[in-house]
């Protein structure tokens, strides 16, 4: 009689163990099927961008998503690019509005890229000193307030911007022999908080666009 009831307690704690190694195994393919899937670089804005990459024959970041009520495609009202001789590009972003209560609001996001360059722009603040003008030539970029890594990018944030990424907090990064950077203006309707928010978000959801071989004729 105890070797029966032995051979029942075994039994059941066979089945029991079996049963929490299938709950187990179970778990990890629901984990796995959780986990978010890969930034995508929507179909109305990756136009765009594919033709800037395929334009300047160079890598580019497209966002796969932008701060309310941005939109990404490049022909919105009052977005737009500029390509210089060197193949550097700068997208712009822009909402504004000067009839909301409270005030004027803007929504403006930069981003840019520098092929074959890993240096940071310099900017020319000149002056008028006795009649004449007298160049002051700066980084761009200044005042960095430490990195931050985003999968392989390690990311310098600057707080001092000049051009167009003036009063922008400004994220830059060099990659496969290049820079690149995004910024967005610290103004209404988001605060200095919100926008460090909404960069560290556009870091970590952009979608790396190649250029396409051209066709030969």
């Amino acid at each position: 009689m105890r070797r029966r009831k032995l051979v029942v307690v075994a039994t059941a704690l066979a089945i029991v163990l079996a049963s929490t190694l299938s709950a187990c195994s179970g778990g990890g393919s629901e984990t796995a099927a959780a986990e978010p899937a890969p930034p995508v670089c929507p179909k109305s804005w990756r136009t765009g961008w594919q033709a800037l990459a395929n334009d300047i024959d160079a890598r580019v970041y497209c966002p796969s998503w932008l701060p309310y009520p941005l939109d990404g495609r490049f022909n919105g009202v009052f977005n737009g690019q500029t390509v210089d001789p060197d193949r550097s590009y700068l997208v712009k972003f822009l909402y504004f509005d000067a009839g909301l209560p409270g005030g004027p609001q803007e929504v403006h996001v930069v981003l840019r890229g520098y092929p074959g360059n890993t240096r940071l722009p310099r900017c020319d603040d000149s002056t008028v000193e006795d009649g004449k003008v007298v160049h002051h030539f700066s980084p761009c970029f200044s005042d960095p307030k430490g990195t931050r890594r985003f999968g392989t990018k390690r990311a310098t944030l600057y707080t001092s911007n000049q051009g167009a990424d003036q009063w922008h907090l400004l994220y830059a990064w060099r990659e496969n022999g290049s820079l690149y950077t995004v910024s967005q203006h610290v103004t209404q309707p988001y605060t200095y908080a919100q926008v460090l928010r909404n960069l560290n978000r556009m870091m970590r959801t952009l979608v790396r666009i190649e250029p396409r071989a051209k066709a030969q004729s």
